[in-house]
């Protein structure tokens, strides 16, 4: 006959179940009580508790989780989240589907920080610990095999939405690249500075701008801090100037890194290279691969699946979150991590994520989280804060920004042809004139808006800037005063 299940063993696993409202798995189970079940007596009693309805399972084999019922839910999860208490929270990867901006947890002190949802203030928590109390851990390849690309999201439908909605640029129909390349003096301050400067770095916003723009170094700073703006200075080049072709793929990543990793590297044949010696990271028990091959092989799976995502923010914030959970470079991993980030947005014309503003702390912590809890929430609610930043930021530029012409753009082969013909033949410009020398390959509901774009860029033209139709300046002069005789 089985053996009967005491009441005070039931209740000892709801209390653990209730650590984890989106579901926990045996082993995250098992991690929470610390030793004290073993793996088949927790299993039992997980089968037990399914049978009396008490909790239910979903997902299969290795992906199955147990959550409370809803009828238990509010009993068992109060005490879990007493204020007094601090426990270790979820450990699934997969972001529950909430809304991201209400509630919101004030986070408060003198230490700046970023508004915080309830499940990110609860990773707060238990990041802020003494490393003592944290549990070590190492790197778990589950974390990434529960993500599916474009069927797992870690960015909610509503906040991708939101996130779409801030970003438009006036150049969204344009090639790849083309608002970054438009806003490319102001970004390149920017983002140098904010990324450099959640690594410790001390220049300011306008010592990095003289470096940038003029080429002046401070002569209080140490050179690694000059070698590093201009280090990212150099890599956001290379992404915006490369627009086309520097993609999610493990070549585009390794370049980062030798751009941003130039000269500041101990070691100089780590630069651009993949890791090959194990490392640490401070403040945090966890302990990343240290096997080379294993890195070499999760680096390529960590990209294959970014590519394959289709939403550019899910896949900027899906490289903001496995880049650095791998480290696959002995240094430099979370710049290389903010600027892959970006790759995305610049593709999709999109508003770049310069993270101004971004405290320090606040991602850290949000790092912590997913280092060793493998939780995202945190990191979502800086991602979500340091774009809205950007977009803030950018809302001028874009505003003065000179919408482009499509109009024109169409048909600038034709626009071109046409001002060389009426040049060369040494004709005056009207309307007639015009028209007589428009190319067939004007369609005839565009002739009349065709023969005024012509007639207002003859307005504007001088020798100076006739080039731009293939005209010598002297060619161009020369029907000019022919026109003024």
């Amino acid at each position: 006959m089985p053996k009967k299940i005491a009441t005070q063993e039931f209740d000892q696993v709801l209390s653990l179940i209730a650590h984890h409202p989106d579901g926990a798995s045996v082993e995250m189970l098992q991690a929470l009580a610390d030793g004290a079940l073993s793996r088949r007596t927790l299993q039992r009693r997980l089968a037990a508790l399914v049978a009396e309805k008490r909790i239910e399972s979903f997902g299969e084999g290795r992906a199955t989780r147990y959550r409370l019922l809803r009828a238990n839910m509010e009993a068992q999860f109060a005490p879990v989240i007493a204020p007094e208490k601090v426990s270790a929270p979820q450990t699934s990867g997969v972001a529950p589907q909430r809304s991201l901006r209400m509630p919101v947890v004030s986070y408060g002190g003198s230490t700046a920080y970023v508004p915080v949802s309830p499940e990110g203030e609860e990773i707060r928590r238990y990041v802020s610990q003494p490393r003592q109390k944290r549990t070590p851990v190492s790197y778990e390849t589950g974390f990434l095999e529960q993500y599916q690309p474009n069927h797992t999201f870690y960015l909610p439908e509503s906040l991708r939405a939101q996130l779409h909605s801030m970003g438009r640029s006036p150049a969204e129909q344009m090639p790849a690249g083309t608002f970054a390349r438009d806003i490319l003096n102001r970004l390149l301050i920017d983002l140098s500075w904010a990324s450099s400067k959640l690594e410790g770095n001390t220049y300011s916003w306008l010592d990095t701008e003289h470096l940038i723009a003029h080429g002046q170094a401070a002569d209080d700073k140490d050179a690694l801090e000059t070698q590093m703006i201009l280090n990212h200075k150099a890599a956001i080049e290379y992404l915006v100037h490369d627009g086309q072709s520097a993609g999610v793929c493990p070549e585009t990543i390794i370049a980062l890194h030798a751009l941003l990793a130039d000269g500041l590297m101990a070691d100089p044949l780590c630069v651009g290279r993949l890791r090959i010696r194990p490392v640490g990271i401070g403040n945090s028990v966890y302990l990343p691969l240290a096997v080379p091959q294993s890195i070499e092989e999760l680096f390529g799976i960590v990209l294959q699946m970014a590519a394959e995502i289709d939403d550019p923010f899910e896949q900027s914030f899906f490289l903001m979150v496995h880049l650095p959970y791998l480290q696959p470079f002995e240094d430099v991993n979370k710049r290389v991590s903010r600027l892959a980030a970006n790759i995305p947005l610049i593709r999709h014309n999109l508003c770049p994520l310069a993270f101004i503003d971004v405290p320090q702390q606040a991602y850290v912590d949000a790092l912590i989280g997913v280092y060793e809890l493998n939780r995202v929430e945190l990191l979502r609610d800086v991602y979500l804060a340091a774009y809205e930043r950007s977009c803030q930021q950018y809302v001028a530029v874009q505003r003065e920004m000179v919408l482009p012409d499509i109009f024109r753009l169409r048909h600038r082969n034709e626009l071109a042809e046409t001002v060389r013909a009426l040049v060369r033949g040494g004709l005056p410009v009207s309307e007639a004139t015009v028209a007589a020398h428009t190319p067939v390959r004007v369609a005839d509901a565009d002739r009349p808006r065709f023969i005024a774009l012509v007639i207002d860029e003859f307005r504007a033209l001088t020798p100076g800037n006739a080039i731009r139709f293939g005209l010598r300046p002297l060619e161009f002069a020369g029907w000019q005063g022919g026109r003024q005789e």
